[in-house]
């Protein structure tokens, strides 16, 4: 629900989807993936909190 209100724009329809699916999910998983705190081949759980999309182990 939280990337289809900010990933729709009436004007442009779905095509910002993509944008927001970057800037909430492959862009905050990348920078974990980095510092280390998610190990690349286990599985993640993403969740919503406080209109914030976080990942765990």
């Amino acid at each position: 629900k939280l990337l289809a209100e900010n990933g729709y724009d009436p004007v442009y329809g779905a095509r910002p989807l993509k944008r927001a699916i970057q800037q909430q999910i492959e862009n905050p998983l990348a920078q974990q993936i980095l510092a280390g705190s998610l190990v690349p081949g286990k599985t993640i759980e993403m969740d919503v909190e406080n209109n914030i999309i976080t990942a765990h182990q």
